[in-house]
């Protein structure tokens, strides 16, 4: 044997931070990461320098499922940057978990599969709260928001689809490698800045959710540089923009037919040294 099974899971940006919030929600892009996973080695394996992979691994084991073979190992492809706030690690590990259930004949409800994402995350030391939105995010299209300390199937408190995605572009603003580390306790003390996301979350005003909860948690950061830039893109033109996870990247949604002005700020953008992609909301 060679290839044992493979898996997709999808990149996405933050609309609520769990950390500051209490509640998380994210919304699937189409960009996403892919994973095969292999009983013999392969001229090149998947770079894995957090552990994820192998906590995915004992994660599923500790679920009470059988490796598919002893040795394991992992191929990977990937438009997802890494180490941005934009759910690398959720889309890796909920694409290793496909792949693990491919190759053993198992077959998971996707509640089940978020759950071992969460405690993989926690485990290999990449998350505080286990990013449970950001993995509904990478298997299911749409938004949710989550209670990030009950189980997947409970924690559901509200969902939903971004209104007419084909009339959005998503525009990521990436700045470097992460420099700014989330730190519980300052982001419960800005907890309150975040309640603004939360009431524009719950009257579907999706669009100011992402600017408030990218300005609650640029404070939260004392990211100052990501929240005058996530300004500067609303000046230019995009209609919402703030920081995605806990950066240092922004994401920002422009109107499509407005090709100009999204041209406009991309050149802008990189004009200050910045990386920049474009990509659409991920739909069914």
């Amino acid at each position: 044997m060679a290839l044992l099974g493979e898996g997709e899971g999808h990149s996405s940006f933050s609309l609520l931070h769990a950390l500051g919030a209490g509640y998380g929600c994210s919304i699937g892009i189409d960009l996403s990461t892919k994973i095969r996973l292999r009983d013999n080695e392969p001229n090149k394996t998947a770079e894995d320098p957090s552990g994820l992979l192998d906590a995915v691994v004992d994660t599923w084991v500790a679920a009470g499922f059988e490796k598919p073979a002893e040795e394991l190992y992992w191929q990977d492809r990937s438009n997802v940057p890494m180490g941005q706030g934009l759910k690398s690690s959720a889309a890796a590990s909920v694409a290793a978990i496909k792949a693990l259930a491919s190759a053993c004949e198992v077959e998971l409800t996707n509640a089940q599969i978020v759950d071992i994402s969460a405690q993989s995350q926690i485990s290999a030391g990449i998350s505080l709260t286990g990013s449970v939105d950001d993995a509904w995010a990478a298997i299911e299209p749409g938004w949710k928001i989550v209670n990030p300390n009950l189980p997947a199937e409970e924690g559901i408190l509200m969902e939903g689809d971004f209104p007419e995605p084909d009339d959005w572009k998503v525009l990521l603003v990436l700045r470097g490698e992460r420099e700014l580390l989330p730190d519980a306790q300052r982001f419960a003390q800005v907890a309150p800045q975040f309640e603004r996301a939360i009431v524009a979350m719950e009257q579907g005003a999706l669009l100011v959710a992402l600017t408030e909860n990218g300005r609650a948690t640029s404070n939260a950061l004392g990211d100052g540089k990501g929240r005058r830039l996530a300004n500067d893109l609303l000046v230019w033109g995009a209609r919402a923009a703030g920081i995605s996870g806990s950066g240092p990247a922004i994401a920002a949604l422009v109107p499509s037919y407005n090709e100009s002005v999204l041209r406009r700020i991309e050149q802008l953008a990189e004009q200050r040294g910045h990386e920049t992609i474009v990509t659409d909301l991920w739909t069914a």
